[in-house]
Parts: structure tokens; C-alpha cells; sequence
């Protein structure tokens, strides 16, 4: 299928790679059942292929998860082959079915129905209000910068907390004077006093959201929070990347590519030589490197195995990347295949 916000084109083929049909049909609920009814009237309907299952074509994979259908990812094709080939919907759909017919497209969807969903759209609102508060701060900064000398000599010295809280109250204590609405000293108590309560508002609001992601990771991954260097942001952020169906990841190599931590090859003549794949989640990525800088902090076996990779004249940045995802043959566990370990333990139990 080749998804848009309105509407989705779907190709059927045959198992000889024959184009059955070719449709387009609504993004709504009735457009879904349609869909699948068409496609079933030509035949058993075992796989699809979706372009944008995280996105426009979210709700059209769920639907078919739901109705027993296996629901395969299918990544945007290559825009020198477009240019030479053309494009449409149609030959989008057509493609996308053909690369699920030729196995190239073998990573399944998120069936995004459950607890991480929920931690998913919670974690984007706290994000979205981190954001927000960073420029609040920012922007009172900027106007304190140019306030009144007296104004700034009275405020400065104060640690950001009481500092918003001073701000906060300054309308409120300008008017017990005459002020003038017309003077600057006047609007810029009240920009202060503005920026000042969206910061405790965005605050509040960040402090509800981590609570509930808390709750999330305690109920349905408690096994994450029990490590040394793993807090609810970090489980949260792995929990988004693996989805709510952990059994489509089959090894711990499929968690490292997954997160842009294994192995590839870079080898040419005599040299031989690896490194660590630069595609995959870098959210991701960026947990597992918070992990292992965390534990290299406080964990005592982590600093032993620093101390002694030291002595064999490795850098800190070779060790790391051991750590995380080591590129040697042979190579030995990482934090990446522990944390794999971890996330497909939490959906064998719950199934």
C-alpha cells in the first residue's frame, strides 16, 4: 500500500508477481474494511507491505494486524530509481507489494496497541513541553538582559527557581502602584510575569507526564528499571524503538541493527576491519550511549573493564563502542544485546 493522509492505494499481486488489481481507497474506517475486502475477493490475503506504518499508514497496519494479517514496513525506494522509472501511487503500491513478495522487506510493523503506544504518545507530549519550557527560559532571559538596571540589579543573584517565582508575582506587585500602561518597565513586568507562569505550567505538566511514564515502565517492564544506568526516560525511549510486539526482533543482533549498534563490514584487500552501522534509531542509539556512560560513572564491574581494556591501549572511544555495540569478531555481550535480552523477556511474559 501506498499510504496518504486521505486516501491509500493498494496493488494486489499474485504469488508469480502478477498485478491482480490496482484501487484507491479512503483513510476512514469503512475505507479499511473496503480495502481488505477487495483484496480478499481476489484471493487469501497473507502479507501486505505498507509504506509509512509510523505514520500515515499507522492506523491501516493496526487494522490489518488486527484481522490476521502480517503487516510488513516498507521504507521509501531509492529517488534515482524513481527518476528513471517514473512515479505514481499505483507503481508505489505495486513496488511496495514486491519487495514483501521478494523478501526484501522483512521487518514487521509495530502493532501499536498497547502500553508502549501509550508511553509513545506520553513521552511525545513531555518532549514537546521540554521544548517549550527551554524556550520560555530562554526567552525571560533574553528580556532580562535588556530590562531596567534596577529591575535586573534586584533579580540577579536569584537561582532559577526562586527567580520564576519572583518573576511570576510581578504584576501582581505593580499594581499596587500607579503604574503607566504606556512604559516599558510596565511591559516588561508583564512579559516577565507571562513568560515566568508558562514556565510553572509547562513544569507541572512535565512533572504529571514523567510520573505517568514511570508508571508505564514499572507495571509492564519493572525488569528494566532493576539495572544499574537504565532510568524510566532511558526504558521508555527502548520500549518505543522494540514496539509493543518484541517477538519481531529474533536475535540480539536484530535489537543492535535495529538501534545502530552492529557490526558493519569495512574491510578491502588484506585490511580487515569493522565498525558500528550508522542508520537505525538514534534515539535509540543515544540510550544505550547514556547507559554506558552512566555505568562507566558509578558501576564497578563497567569501570573494571574500562581499567583493564586502558592497560591494552584502547581509547575511551574504542571502549565505549565496545561497551555498546563491540565490531570485534567473536565479539562479547554488550549492553545492546543485554538490554535485547531484557525487552523481549518483558513481551515472553506478558504473551
Amino acid at each position: 500500500m501506498d499510504t496518504h493522509r486521505d486516501a491509500h492505494v493498494a496493488a494486489v499481486l499474485s504469488l508469480v508477481g502478477e498485478v491482480i488489481g490496482t484501487a484507491e481507497f479512503p483513510a476512514t474506517a469503512a475505507g479499511y474494511r473496503d480495502l481488505l475486502g477487495w483484496a480478499r475477493g481476489m484471493g487469501t490475503v497473507r502479507r501486505a507491505g505498507v509504506e509509512g506504518t509510523g505514520s500515515f499508514g499507522a492506523a491501516l497496519s493496526r487494522y490489518l494486524l488486527a484481522q490476521g494479517v502480517d503487516v510488513f514496513d516498507v521504507n521509501r525506494f531509492d529517488r534515482a530509481d524513481r527518476r528513471r522509472r517514473g512515479k505514481s501511487d499505483p507503481l508505489d503500491a505495486e513496488n511496495a507489494a514486491r519487495a514483501v513478495l521478494s523478501g526484501r522487506a522483512r521487518a514487521q510493523a509495530k502493532t501499536g496497541d498497547g502500553p508502549v503506544e501509550i508511553a509513545r504518545m506520553y513521552k511525545l507530549a513531555k518532549d514537546s513541553a521540554v521544548k517549550a519550557r527551554t524556550q520560555a527560559i530562554n526567552q525571560l532571559k533574553a528580556v532580562l538582559i535588556r530590562a531596567d538596571p534596577q529591575l535586573r540589579e534586584e533579580l540577579a543573584g536569584l537561582g532559577n527557581a526562586e527567580l520564576f517565582r519572583t518573576c511570576a508575582r510581578l504584576v501582581d506587585d505593580s499594581l499596587n502602584h500607579e503604574a503607566d500602561e504606556g512604559a516599558v518597565l510596565h511591559a516588561t513586568h508583564i512579559t516577565l510575569c507571562l513568560l515566568a507562569r508558562r514556565i510553572g505550567q509547562l513544569s507541572e505538566e512535565i512533572q504529571d507526564l514523567e510520573g505517568r511514564l514511570t508508571q508505564l515502565v514499572d507495571r509492564h517492564a519493572p525488569q528494566l528499571l532493576a539495572v544499574v544506568g537504565i532510568g524510566p526516560d532511558t526504558a521508555v525511549t527502548l520500549l518505543i524503538t522494540v514496539g509493543d510486539n518484541p517477538e519481531r526482533l529474533g536475535s540480539e543482533a536484530s535489537f543492535a541493527a535495529l538501534c545502530g549498534v552492529s557490526p558493519v563490514e569495512r574491510s578491502s584487500g588484506s585490511r580487515q576491519y569493522r565498525r558500528l552501522n550508522r542508520g537505525g534509531d538514534r534515539q535509540a542509539n543515544a540510550a544505550l550511549h547514556r547507559i554506558v556512560q552512566t555505568r562507566l560513572r558509578v558501576d564497578p564491574r563497567t569501570q573494571e573493564y574500562y581499567e583493564r581494556r586502558s592497560k591494552e591501549g584502547k581509547t575511551r572511544r574504542e571502549i565505549v563502542r565496545s561497551l555498546i555495540g563491540d565490531t570485534r569478531p567473536g565479539r562479547s555481550s554488550t549492553w545492546s544485546d543485554q538490554c535485547s535480552r531484557h525487552l523481549r523477556y518483558r513481551g515472553s511474559r506478558e504473551t
